[in-house]
């Protein structure tokens, strides 16, 4: 009667679970099949399995929409400002989390992290828009950069510092003992210890600033500096008719490199949280 129950019980979990899979990656199945769907069908009702296959819109998208421009400044400026972020955060997370490092104004400078995280994009805009008007960098990709660096700075700093604060200081204290630095303790003992949450917050920075379009479409001047969501926004035909296989090719053409990441990220948070639990 119990096993009868258990495997009842397993069953049921099964089958929601199987349900709860379906309605989650259902739209990106419909988004493939208007992606491939040939121009003639377009009339037809889509049908669940498709009867005829095409990549025409995938070859239209970067011989003439340019979307292969569009893709690697998305990937530039992704990575460039989450190094940049996860560099400054960490750092700076961990010296406010360590009561041994002398920082005076240390619970006011970190309210200040947190309002830059809590108000609203667009309201850096003016000022952002002023400062790199007059550095005269608003015809590179230089402003995209920093913008997203100062939204995903305070995000990786309060995100980091709840795994800092939950270190025993008694660990660092004895890695000083044997001789070990202060960058080295932070390096080869602390970082190692909290890469899940590393992992994680990469992850979250990374989709931030691949999907930003507020800061892209106000200081982005040139196509040659468009990114994935303005080049999203801009495949109307001339007659402001969207395409949807063309729109659809390119939005699965902007989620395979974000799954990618979110994929060799999530290694390393597993990989974390398994060393975390080995006890030696």
């Amino acid at each position: 009667m119990v096993k009868s129950k258990k495997i009842w019980n397993s069953g049921a979990k099964a089958v929601i679970g199987a349900i709860i899979l379906i309605i989650a990656l259902f739209p990106i199945y419909w988004l493939v099949l208007m992606a491939i769907r040939p121009e003639s069908r377009n009339m037809e009702v889509i049908s669940l399995i498709p009867k005829d296959i095409t990549f025409k819109y995938f070859g239209q998208l970067f011989q003439e929409k340019g979307f292969d421009v569009a893709l690697k400044n998305s990937l530039i400026n992704s990575l460039i400002s989450l190094i940049f972020s996860l560099i400054l955060g960490l750092c700076t997370s961990y010296v406010l989390a360590r009561r041994r490092f002398s920082f005076g104004m240390r619970k006011p400078v970190t309210g200040w992290i947190l309002l830059i995280r809590i108000l609203p994009p667009v309201a850096f805009i003016i000022p952002l828009y002023i400062i790199f008007g007059k550095l005269g960098i608003l015809e590179t990709r230089l402003p995209i950069i920093l913008a997203c660096i100062l939204i995903n700075l305070p995000l990786v700093i309060w995100f980091m510092l709840t795994f800092f604060k939950d270190i025993p200081e008694e660990v660092e204290e004895s890695a000083k003992m044997d001789g070990a630095s202060e960058w080295q303790i932070f390096y080869n003992i602390i970082l190692p210890l909290v890469l899940p949450g590393i992992a994680a917050v990469a992850m979250l920075s990374f989709m931030y600033s691949w999907n930003e379009y507020t800061y892209s479409v106000i200081l982005t001047r040139s196509p040659q500096n468009y990114t994935i969501p303005l080049a999203l926004s801009v495949l109307n035909t001339e007659d402001n008719v969207t395409n949807f296989g063309l729109v659809s090719a390119g939005g699965i053409t902007s989620f395979i490199p974000m799954a990618l990441f979110v994929l060799v990220a999530q290694n390393y948070l597993i990989s974390g949280l398994s060393s975390g639990a080995v006890k030696e």
